[in-house]
């Protein structure tokens, strides 16, 4: 699934088609994928115009001012662009995606003229969801700090573990607390402060509190600016992969040698999770 990064890629290239287009058309193959009817879905955004694309946590948001449509891709999800001059895709590879459109795996076209946004899923995990204002305001409350916005201060950061006892790994993804993050960056944000992710929130000291905080956004701005991780499963807006993986010190290197202390990388299994850290460097 991808993450906060690779999320906020796929929305900063819809950012340079969609804005100013208006919708005129919907084709829809999928019902379940949406939360209203089919017949509601296309009265609701037909000739609605596109003001910005932005996101919350893993979802992407198309706003229409007083509409808002969500994406959420999960795990297989994946938006495809065309126009006369341009083909690109966002999210889970299909193979022939781009070359045979619509295909078994669309679940909704929507139009913009003679230029089309496909929303394909192999698994059908994915989702569209129209809301109003409110309804956007009670989705967005369900989710926590955003790391990278403008009042993610420390001070709030510290206060939403306050309380809790649970393995610090296991609160950092938890999504009502901090939004955004997966398994891939709680690791690397992790290995960047020091902590290992099997520690409890009750024994972590104020000065790796104020690392750990420091290490996410750090770990996150730089993501984004590689434009996410890639593995087998996942490309950005313009079907580019991800070059963080380059970067990566712990997630996927299992057994290979810590670029800190020359150490193998320890993995382990902790909420269903692989879990990669440095037995040395990790205290």
């Amino acid at each position: 699934m991808p993450e906060l990064p690779e999320v906020e890629t796929i929305v900063n290239d819809l950012k340079d088609v969609l804005p100013g287009k208006s919708v005129t058309g919907i084709d829809l193959f999928w019902k379940k994928s949406l939360n209203v009817t089919p017949a509601i879905f296309l009265n609701k955004l037909k000739n609605k115009k596109v003001k910005t694309v932005r996101r919350r946590a893993k979802t992407i948001i198309i706003d229409f001012g007083d509409l808002f449509l969500l994406i959420h891709l999960k795990m297989t999800g994946q938006l495809v662009w065309r126009d006369k001059n341009n083909l690109f895709s966002g999210g889970h590879p299909i193979v022939g995606a781009g070359m045979d459109l619509p295909n078994k795996f669309t679940r909704a076209i929507i139009k913009f003229g003679s230029q089309k946004l496909y929303f394909n899923d192999v698994r059908k995990f994915g989702w569209l969801r129209l809301l109003d204002k409110k309804e956007l305001a009670e989705y967005e409350a369900k989710s926590g700090l955003e790391p990278l916005a403008k009042d993610f201060s420390y001070a709030k950061f510290r206060a939403v573990f306050q309380g809790r006892k649970t393995k610090i790994k296991t609160a950092l993804l938890n999504q009502t607390l901090v939004a955004g993050l997966g398994n891939i960056y709680v690791d690397e944000s992790l290995y960047s402060a020091g902590i290992r992710p099997l520690r409890l929130i009750t024994d972590i000291s104020e000065i790796e509190w104020k690392k750990l905080y420091q290490s996410i956004k750090a770990v996150l701005k730089k993501s984004i600016k590689y434009r996410g991780t890639s593995f087998s499963d996942y490309r950005d807006a313009k079907g580019r992969q991800g070059n963080f993986v380059k970067y990566l010190q712990v997630y996927g290197r299992y057994e290979k040698k810590c670029f800190k202390c020359g150490q193998a990388i320890k993995k382990i299994r902790l909420g269903g999770r692989g879990t990669h850290y440095c037995e040395h460097c990790q205290k």
